[in-house]
């Protein structure tokens, strides 16, 4: 079928991802090809020392982003959507949403961003023997225990962000496996929650009493391909405000930004990785088996399939580049000249090509946030140099570039260097990779090793999410997701793949000497000026 007689004929598929700025919608035909998209722009707000969005937030975002899908494949197709063969949501992993037995939230949704759990993080990592981040859920319940906040006690269930749209939309407390692992650990072998682990952690709460069980208010569990039930007639409304969208569209698992980038980037098999590079960073690279060692610098979490997958995340990536970028969109302004601004971003991206293997000397952090990779709680964005470094607008971008990966590089050499870890090859995704070479330059510098971008990455997660949707109800008997990818959607895919020069490895090497050697530096200014 075409596009216009596939979308007329319900069989189109639909993926919506909320990621940290932006709620993307991508609707793909029966190969997986995006055929039309939506999104809609948000951003976090800081509530009483609390990264969060509101429950307005989420609701309208999503109405929005798909109208404005809605409206293009009106105007596109010259079609009303609705129907779909099937959707499915994801989001940013972690966080906080707990809620009552009558499932109202209980308190403000808790992001990944928050850097409040050190207390429960350092406990349960010990407690558990397993790399327990700050920004995982099972950190912010256990920290909410610790701290004796009231709602406690009437938790009966809670979730991640992608299970909650999940369970408005379709009315079941379910998640993928990959968005699961970001909660509680998992037993590769089992491919739900570590029974262990649960034991342990049901047992250091034991004496607070508490009306409700661990085990029973985790979601429950799913694999890539599962049935997730399907969209109600309530989640519709929530979904379309004009009401043409029909209930009972089968879902798939809703999964994390991790778990779809995993797929929009085909990096599911043993030993390939990917970078994902926006707001925040991270990166993951599939193992065979578990590391040997705890670090508090890796997370262990898992493919939508299961898979032991080794995590780098960072806080920060590109929020102090769009910062600067915006300062230089305001003196254009200023003299008179209204810039594009993708082609801004475009030529200054390009320009950092340009500058020297080692920023000329300079050095920034890009701490909006915190960053628990290099021991920060708080973060303050800082630009530092000499008067005898090379100051020049080459040098200042890549300089940027090379501070959106460095804490991302801290965790990396950790995985290489000291697990042994083997990267074939890393497929890079998300806005750092937009403008050709640079981002893809920069990454392959810090990483050491290929570092490939396909036509398709700028899609991002929706589409990751999308296509887990269409595996879900396309899949033959068996099919595994890695055969399904590899034969059904990236065959005869092109993509461009660099390796940095060794100057360049060496250039971010020298960067990184300076970087880690003014973390005491950055330090101060977290103390004097937050």
């Amino acid at each position: 079928m075409d596009a216009k007689s596939l979308i007329e004929a319900g069989k189109s598929v639909l993926g919506i991802e909320f990621g940290s700025t932006r709620i993307k919608a991508v609707l793909v035909d029966e190969k997986g090809n995006p055929i039309a998209s939506g999104s809609h722009e948000w951003e976090n707000e800081l509530l009483e020392g609390i990264w969060t969005y509101s429950e307005d937030a989420i609701w309208n975002g999503l109405s929005e982003c798909y109208a404005d899908l809605k409206k293009n494949v009106k105007e596109q197709y010259g079609v009303t959507i609705k129907k779909f063969a099937a959707l499915g949501f994801s989001a940013m992993m972690h966080g906080y949403l707990p809620f009552d037995e009558n499932d109202k939230l209980l308190v403000p949704f808790r992001t990944w961003r928050n850097t409040i759990t050190a207390e429960a993080a350092r406990k349960l990592t010990d407690a558990l023997n397993f790399n327990i981040p700050q920004r995982w859920s099972i950190s912010h319940l256990y920290q909410a225990i610790l701290n004796g906040e009231e709602h406690v006690p009437s938790i009966r269930h809670f979730t991640t962000l992608a299970g909650f749209v999940h369970f408005k939309l379709s009315g079941r407390k379910v998640l993928g496996v990959g968005d699961a692992s970001g909660m509680f650990p998992i037993d590769p072998k089992t491919g739900t929650y570590d029974a262990g682990m649960l034991d342990t952690f049901a047992s250091m709460i034991e004496e607070k009493e508490f009306p409700w069980k661990i085990r029973d208010i985790l979601p429950d569990v799913l694999s890539a391909g599962e049935d997730a039930g399907s969209l109600t007639a309530e989640g519709a409304a929530l979904l379309d405000k004009e009401g043409d969208l029909e209930s009972g569209i089968p879902m798939c698992p809703p999964e994390g930004d991790a778990g779809t980038g995993m797929v929009a980037t085909n990096s599911v098999l043993v030993e390939t990785g990917n970078i994902s590079a926006g707001t925040s960073v991270f990166a993951m690279v599939v193992l065979k088996e578990n590391m040997k060692d705890v670090h508090t610098e890796i997370d262990m979490v898992t493919t939508p399939t299961g898979d032991p997958v080794a995590m780098v995340h960072c806080n920060n990536c590109t929020s102090d580049i769009n910062a600067w970028v915006k300062l230089f969109d305001e003196v254009g302004t200023l003299m008179g000249t209204q810039f594009d601004r993708t082609e801004l971003f475009s030529k200054l991206y390009g320009i950092a090509l340009k500058g020297d293997a080692d920023c000329g000397g300079l050095v920034s952090y890009n701490y909006f946030s915190g960053e628990p990779v290099t021991g920060f709680t708080k973060g303050c964005p800082l630009f530092v140099r000499s008067a005898e470094d090379s100051f020049t607008l080459p040098n200042f971008m890549k300089m940027h570039l090379y501070s959106a990966l460095a804490a991302l590089k801290v965790g990396l050499d950790i995985l290489i260097n000291h697990e042994n870890v083997k990267v074939k090859k890393m497929y890079g995704h998300g806005g750092f990779f937009k403008t050709p070479k640079a981002g893809q330059t920069v990454a392959s510098a810090a990483i050491g090793s290929p570092v490939c971008v396909m036509e398709t990455a700028g899609e991002g997660g929706a589409w990751g999410i999308a296509l887990l949707a269409l595996y879900m109800t396309a899949k033959k008997d068996g099919q595994a997701l890695a055969s399904y990818l590899e034969d059904e959607i990236f065959a005869g895919s092109s993509g461009s793949e660099l390796v940095a020069s060794q100057e360049d490895i060496d250039g971010f090497n020298a960067f990184m000497k300076k970087y880690v050697a003014g973390l005491s530096v950055e330090l101060a200014a977290v103390q004097k000026m937050s």
